[in-house]
């Protein structure tokens, strides 16, 4: 036990850094080595840097086969729907909604090109009974086609009543008629939906 002298301040104590929570603190703030700089760290996350292109033909195919990679996950992107990469027609959240409606039906208009094809082929045979089936067939088709797309355009301002109030549904009609013309393999963006499925 020490004694305390009248007169005296007791003497200073260095603290202990096991029982000092400033020294806690500052050992768990520190990281206890020097910041890297940034070309040591863009080396450790990416492998080291390409070298330049000695000539000028060489940068240029450089650049082409980025601009390629580019086009190539920008053309991803818009065909998942991703509307940062899409054009300015097929960009919202309404164009999107009349998307699923069109590709979760059946739509008659995606059989124009094989109708088409028959009555082509039809035409062209030498017999004016089959050239006067073909002629019925294409006026019936068409009356088919403009049946389906009135459904359909009833359909899509139902929707997108419901859901965006506050739409214009004049445009998105014609939109959804326009993509129900296309074969659905052919269709951009392509279809999220399936065939059936609930919107």
């Amino acid at each position: 036990m020490k004694l305390r002298l009248p007169g005296r301040r007791p003497a200073e104590t260095t603290p202990d850094p096991a029982t000092d929570l400033t020294a806690q603190q500052l050992t768990a703030v520190g990281k206890g080595r020097p910041t890297p700089k940034r070309s040591e760290a863009q080396g450790r996350r990416q492998g080291p840097p390409p070298p330049p292109p000695t000539t000028r033909k060489e940068a240029y195919k450089r650049m082409r086969e980025q601009q390629a990679a580019n086009r190539g996950s920008a053309r991803e992107a818009a065909a998942r729907g991703d509307d940062s990469a899409l054009p300015a027609r097929d960009r919202g959240p309404e164009k999107r909604l009349v998307r699923d409606v069109v590709d979760s039906r059946r739509n008659a208009g995606s059989l124009f090109l094989v109708v088409a094809a028959l009555v082509l082929v039809g035409y062209f045979i030498p017999n004016t009974a089959v050239q006067s089936y073909t002629v019925y067939l294409w006026f019936a088709f068409f009356l088919v086609i403009i049946g389906d797309s009135i459904v359909l355009g009833r359909r899509i301002k139902k929707v997108v009543g419901e859901r965006f109030p506050d739409a214009r549904t004049k445009g998105l009609v014609w939109y959804g008629i326009s993509r129900a013309t296309m074969v659905r393999r052919w269709r951009f963006p392509k279809p999220q939906v399936g065939l059936g499925a609930e919107v």
